[in-house]
C-alpha cells in the first residue's frame, strides 16, 4: 500500500516518540480485526449502522444483559451469528506486530474490546480482554466451563452437559458490569503509568475505552490514533494515521527496528 507524504511523516514522528524501556498502552477495537475478515461494530461497514434488526430491536438491545435474562435464546441467535462469522478467521499482521513489540519495551499492555481472542492467539502476553472471549462458555447454575472452537457445529443456545441449563458466553453484554478481575488488572496498569498510548481501530464509544487517550491528553503524554474513521478521541490524539491497523503498525515497527539496531 502506497503511503502519502503526510502518512510517511506521521509514521516517522511516531517512531521518534518510541524508545526501548518505555511503557506502552494499547487500546484496540473491532477495526483491529477487520483485516482478519471480521466486521466492525461502528464506523465504516459496521454491524450497528443499519438501525434495527428484523426483530424490531436494536442490536444493542438484543445483545444486552436484560434481554439475555428475559430470553437467552434471542440473544444467543445473534451471538451465534457472530461466532460463525469468526470461523476460519485468525489474527492478522497487526496482532503479530504488537506481540513482537512486547520484548522491546518495559511493558506493552493491550486493552481490547474484541471478543475474538486474536491478541492472545498472536502471542501477546499482557492482554486485558475487558469484554471477555466469545469462545469461552460457562454455566451459571453449576459452574461448568468449556470452550467452543466452531459455533457452526453446536446447537444454539448451547446447554450444559452437566445440569442442562443454557450456557452463557463469558462476555460482557450491553448494560452489564465489567469483570472485576479485568478492572483490577487495568487499575494496576494505570497505577504503573505509561509513556505512549495507542488507540487502534476503535470508535472509543465507551468512556473506559476513551479514557486512556483523555488521560494522556491531560498529562501531555503522546497519544497515537490509528483509525480509518474520525472517532470520539480524534481531537485528543497527538498523532493520527488514517490507515489499516496492520499497515500502520508494520511500518512503525519496521522503522523502529531500523532506528534501534
Amino acid at each position: 500500500m502506497a503511503l502519502t507524504k503526510q502518512q510517511e511523516q506521521t509514521i516517522d514522528e511516531v517512531v521518534a516518540l518510541l524508545d526501548p524501556g518505555q511503557r506502552l498502552f494499547v487500546v484496540s477495537g473491532a477495526g483491529m480485526s477487520a483485516e482478519s475478515g471480521l466486521p466492525t461494530y461502528r464506523g465504516t461497514g459496521g454491524l450497528y449502522n443499519s438501525g434495527r434488526t428484523e426483530m424490531g430491536m436494536s442490536i444493542e438491545e438484543l445483545l444486552s444483559g436484560q434481554t439475555y435474562r428475559r430470553d437467552p435464546r434471542l440473544t444467543w441467535k445473534y451471538l451465534g451469528e457472530i461466532g460463525v462469522a469468526c470461523e476460519g478467521k485468525t489474527f492478522n499482521r497487526g496482532h503479530e506486530v504488537l506481540a513482537e513489540m512486547e520484548s522491546s519495551f518495559a511493558d506493552l499492555c493491550v486493552l481490547t474490546q474484541n471478543i475474538d481472542g486474536f491478541h492472545v492467539a498472536a502471542g501477546s502476553r499482557n492482554v486485558i480482554e475487558i469484554h471477555g472471549d466469545l469462545h469461552n462458555l460457562r454455566c451459571e447454575e453449576c459452574g461448568l466451563r468449556k470452550s467452543v472452537a466452531r459455533f457452526s457445529e453446536i446447537v444454539v443456545p448451547p446447554h450444559c452437559e452437566r445440569c442442562g441449563a443454557i450456557l452463557r458466553p463469558d462476555v460482557v453484554l450491553f448494560g452489564e458490569m465489567l469483570p472485576v478481575e479485568a478492572v483490577e488488572r487495568l487499575s494496576r496498569q494505570w497505577l504503573a503509568g505509561f509513556d505512549v498510548v495507542f488507540s487502534i481501530g476503535t470508535s472509543s464509544y465507551f468512556p473506559y475505552i476513551a479514557e486512556p487517550v483523555w488521560h494522556a491528553a491531560d498529562r501531555g503524554i503522546p497519544a497515537v490514533e490509528i483509525n480509518l474513521d474520525i472517532t470520539e478521541v480524534t481531537h485528543c490524539a497527538t498523532h493520527r494515521l488514517d490507515l489499516p491497523a496492520s499497515v500502520a503498525l508494520t511500518e512503525i515497527w519496521k522503522r523502529f527496528q531500523d532506528r534501534t539496531r
